[in-house]
């Protein structure tokens, strides 16, 4: 049977009349129920297109986040292009969705594929039975007893950064702070989850952080998976969507293959996250489950990933804002020599832990810009709101905007101003619950919180003690790159760099 032209034009049309038709219906989604919500553009819902993204996920769910609140509403509802999404914009509403009904939230609904992308199956995505077990037996990794092992090998890696700001501070060449910081967490991280030396001061273009820059790309491709694997999540896990480009992954699956053969074969151990993931795999639970080597890798590879990318960034935002305000500045270096003098020279763990106001600059930094700038929950229940009759269907994707709650005026007034004063002890104690949750809270909250402040803390004390940084006149304005999942800086962030004697 011939088809002719105008057969396929006649069913073209068909269909894009049947979209149109099925998505004014979807779009009721939230007018059916009684919840306040946007209206949404064709389609795409509330969010921009992939391809043409100028404010970028993160500012959206922020701009979101300001409507709603400027109304008056507790919550409200938008669309991910078809698919429904409530937002929480009570303090009381969101402190129950994270922490007192989590039963009802455990899940964050992250996109992850264990066949086809086995290193997106890691904590940070996995769900239900799996992740209470997998969350139980890597708790105890995260102790401060083991921090105090680490802490030895982050400072390690500290000496090659010490030297290269002595080299560039030598050579009166600014210092790319972005650049500084994604080479000293990557040899941090290389140390301590991996074992290896990655040496990136000395040779910065390594297998090991041109990998890493891959995995960090933005661009158009990283926005169309990020949209449609928020989307179609179930579309995506049937049609093999990978989450991490493929040479990466095959390069991480790799490297860490050679370091669990080489090990085992040499009954050799040491004390990194590697050796931590062994011990665990070497001990057989009550219901006579063990770690894969697929599982191994997963949770290995996403030690890396949130070590690295959260903070050299969070390092970078912390620099460019002291060097835009010198007198925050010149106030952690005088703590920093104070503690370090204390310690007869030394920057020590228990040094580190005394140093306060540099606490105080690292929490004002991630409350003015959280890496992780949207926390994501998914209903693995139906849920009655309290005090409602709106029912939260099970499978619906819940967004909380953390850039909308951390600029709100009502919770940090004049928002957009750097105070580290706002996080004194005093002012800290007086916080809402889950007014500032850079770290996510509740059951889920990041399990390696604690090492990554303490590496970020590390880097900032060595670069401050015996520097000073201004901003270079490329970048008195920053921009935040609009393709990227996570809050990062476009281009460099170069900073002048003078020695204090």
């Amino acid at each position: 049977m011939e088809i002719k032209l105008y057969d396929i034009i006649i069913l073209l049309f068909g269909l894009f009349f049947w979209l149109i038709l099925y998505t004014k219906y979807v779009y009721k989604y939230w007018e059916k129920r009684g919840v306040p919500y946007l209206e949404p553009k064709f389609f795409f819902g509330n969010f921009e297109p992939p391809w043409n993204l100028k404010d970028g996920f993160h500012k959206t769910m922020a701009n979101v986040y300001k409507e709603f609140k400027s109304k008056g509403y507790k919550f409200g509802g938008i669309f991910s292009f078809l698919r429904p999404v409530f937002v929480p914009i009570d303090l009381d509403l969101i402190k129950n969705i994270m922490i007192k009904d989590f039963q009802y939230f455990v899940d964050r609904g992250l996109y992850y594929n264990e066949k086809t992308d086995p290193l997106s199956a890691h904590l940070l995505r996995i769900e239900g039975d799996k992740w209470r077990s997998l969350r139980t037996r890597l708790s105890p990794t995260f102790t401060s007893g083991r921090m105090k092992y680490m802490f030895q090998m982050v400072m390690d890696c500290g000496l090659g950064l010490e030297n290269e700001i002595n080299k560039l501070w030598k050579s009166q060449k600014p210092v790319d702070i972005k650049e500084i910081g994604a080479l000293f967490t990557t040899n941090v991280i290389g140390s301590c989850a991996f074992g290896l030396e990655c040496n990136c001061f000395e040779n910065p273009d390594n297998e090991f952080r041109l990998h890493t820059k891959t995995f960090f790309q933005g661009g158009l491709g990283r926005a169309l998976r990020t949209a449609l694997t928020l989307s179609f999540p179930s579309l995506c896990k049937k049609l093999g969507v990978l989450v991490f480009p493929k040479e990466a992954t095959t390069f991480y699956m790799s490297v860490i293959k050679n370091i669990i053969n080489y090990r085992e074969a040499n009954d050799i151990k040491r004390n990194d996250f590697v050796q931590l993931l062994l011990n665990i795999k070497n001990k057989t639970t009550s219901d006579g489950s063990s770690f894969t080597f697929n599982e191994i890798a997963a949770q290995a590879f996403v030690f890396f990933l949130a070590g690295f990318e959260t903070s050299s960034s969070t390092m970078t935002f912390a620099f460019y804002e002291m060097a835009k305000h010198q007198e925050v500045q010149d106030k952690v270096r005088e703590e920093i020599r104070r503690v370090v003098a204390k310690y007869d020279g030394n920057i020590t763990y228990d040094g580190i832990m005394e140093m306060t106001y540099m606490g105080q600059v690292f929490d004002e930094t991630l409350r003015k810009y959280p890496i992780l700038a949207t926390l994501e929950r998914i209903a693995t229940n139906d849920y009655k709101l309290p005090d409602d009759d709106i029912i939260i269907k099970k499978g619906t994707k819940v967004l909380i905007s953390l850039q909308g709650i951390q600029h709100d005026p009502e919770y940090f007034p004049d928002p957009e101003k750097f105070d580290p004063d706002r996080f004194s002890p005093e002012n800290k104690e007086k916080m809402s619950p889950c007014v500032y949750m850079p770290f996510g809270e509740g059951p889920r909250i990041c399990i390696g919180m604690r090492f990554g402040i303490m590496q970020a803390k590390i880097g900032m004390a060595i670069m401050l003690k015996d520097y000073k940084y201004m901003l270079h006149p490329k970048n008195r304005n920053m921009k935040l790159y609009s393709k990227s999942p996570l809050l990062s800086p476009v281009g460099q962030v170069l900073l002048n760099i003078e020695k204090i004697e």
